[in-house]
């Protein structure tokens, strides 16, 4: 059997280069403790499952640092330039033979369940997407045998057309989908974020209470 591939897309954290979109309604350093965080997690969580090999895509390949000891368990490999498109057409033409699932890592609701959702639905399916609030998309799968279309051309990428673009370049392709989830890119998704987060940690501090 193929090996699956999980590929995750990062910079490397820096204050200043890192969201900068959320950044501007934030401050630059909580949006990079944001980004730091979530993608320290996801490192640690995804590559702990075992269960695909996992490959850190990132944008800078010169920098070696970044995130230390969560990334062990990730092969490293360059984005090369281009625009988001371009550079996930290329990921996608370099892995070995094997179904592929890209995502960002500005996504804190992901979890290992929503990547063997996904490799899962690939075997029904041609390609899956994670479709995200604003009109993008937070996960793309795709079968081996797909993976040199091309896939992301003439790509409104960072508008609400990303996803509807994206869905026009596969129409002999079956398509299926995922959670709605939020990335994270502005102040509003964040704060929505942080109420969500301290709900949950509320229904866990509750259930563990003593009646």
């Amino acid at each position: 059997m193929a090996a699956r591939h999980l590929v995750m897309f990062v910079k490397l954290p820096r204050v200043g280069r890192v969201k900068s979109r959320l950044a501007a309604d934030i401050g630059l350093v909580p949006a990079w403790r944001f980004c730091r965080a979530v993608t320290g997690s996801h490192l640690q969580r995804l590559a702990a499952r075992g269960c695909w090999h996992c490959w850190l895509a990132l944008e800078s390949w010169g920098e070696r640092g970044g995130y230390g000891l969560a990334s062990r368990g990730w092969t490293r490999l360059p984005q090369g330039g281009g625009d988001l498109g371009q550079r996930m057409g290329r990921i996608l033409r370099r892995l070995p033979p094997g179904p592929v699932v890209i995502i960002g890592n500005d996504v804190p609701d992901l979890g290992p369940a929503h990547i063997e959702t996904a490799f899962a639905t690939l075997r029904r399916f041609d390609t899956v997407f994670g479709p995200a609030v604003d009109g993008g998309f937070w996960l793309f799968g795709v079968k081996s045998r797909y993976r040199q279309l091309p896939l992301f051309e003439q790509v409104r990428w960072s508008t609400r057309y990303a996803l509807s673009d994206t869905l026009a370049n596969l129409p002999r392709q079956t398509v299926a989908f995922l959670d709605l989830l939020e990335d994270i890119d502005y102040g509003p998704a964040y704060q929505r974020w942080l109420q969500r987060r301290r709900h949950r940690a509320a229904r866990r501090s509750a259930a563990g209470a003593p009646a």
